[in-house]
């Protein structure tokens, strides 16, 4: 069991649904980044995503492109990202932490030596964009072994045949990307999303969370009407881009939780 499985199992019992915010480690300097990422729990987020910056980031949009090439610009490393979720987890030993990224990175690092310091400083999952099911091995499996979730993407043209083999060794919860294209591309449609999370939850037996495409606290409200959770990235990552103090960035973040918790 991590923290996002418990997270969930409370968030069940109470009826209740899962905000995860999604920001990038180092944006825009390690002080202000991990400042933000302190004060997200009591802004309302229930896990936290935390991007690993990375110069050839192809499943996002140019929002979290310019916030990877802002952080890479400010110094911030695969190390630094670890020793960021390790200060973090000296006040708050609760809240769930994905890293979120690409493979690289961690392949430079050493897989081995990742995972025993990942599981050290406190990451609960990993969401490895550009790692199929057909390279579970790589990393997939060691990171359950570990200790850690695995967790997969899921989207629109996922389609029946191919589901199967996603869901195998996802843990913890599947994202659902609920809009075919990169990060912060288009508006997520509740009634699109609902009928393929509920295909998802058929075959998966885990909770779905929905991504991609949300970036208002109404539209967070909607898609958490038909899912287990909502992710909210770029709209967040929108505002540290224009220079918004944390207080700034952290009000709106409360309005996001707002929309999920009132679902």
């Amino acid at each position: 069991m991590t923290r996002i499985d418990d997270t969930f199992l409370e968030l069940e019992k109470s009826k209740g649904k899962a905000f995860v915010t999604y920001v990038m480690a180092g944006d825009p300097d390690y002080n202000k980044s991990l400042e933000i990422i302190k004060g997200l729990p009591n802004a309302g987020a229930d896990i936290i995503e935390i991007g690993l910056p990375f110069t050839d980031p192809m499943a996002d949009g140019p929002t979290i492109q310019l916030a990877g090439q802002r952080a890479l610009a400010s110094g911030q490393t695969l190390k630094k990202t670890l020793a960021m979720v390790k200060e973090f987890r000296l006040q708050n030993n609760i809240t769930p932490i994905v890293l979120m990224g690409y493979y690289n990175p961690i392949y430079s690092y050493g897989v081995e030596a990742f995972l025993l310091e990942a599981k050290q400083v406190g990451i609960d999952g990993l969401i490895v964009v550009d790692l199929p099911p057909e390279e579970d091995n790589e990393l997939c499996i060691p990171a359950h072994h570990a200790g850690l979730n695995f967790i997969r993407l899921a989207t629109p043209t996922t389609d029946a045949q191919r589901l199967p083999s996603v869901l195998k060794n996802t843990s913890g919860f599947v994202y659902y990307v609920s809009i075919t294209g990169i990060t912060g591309a288009a508006q997520a449609n509740a009634d699109v999303v609902a009928p393929e999370v509920k295909r998802i939850k058929n075959e998966a037996k885990l909770p779905v969370v929905v991504g991609f495409g949300v970036k208002t606290p109404d539209s967070a409200f909607k898609i958490s009407q038909v899912a287990d959770g909502t992710v909210v990235g770029s709209a967040i990552v929108d505002k540290i881009a224009k220079g918004e103090s944390v207080k700034q960035v952290l009000d709106f973040v409360k309005t996001l939780a707002d929309g999920v918790h009132n679902a």
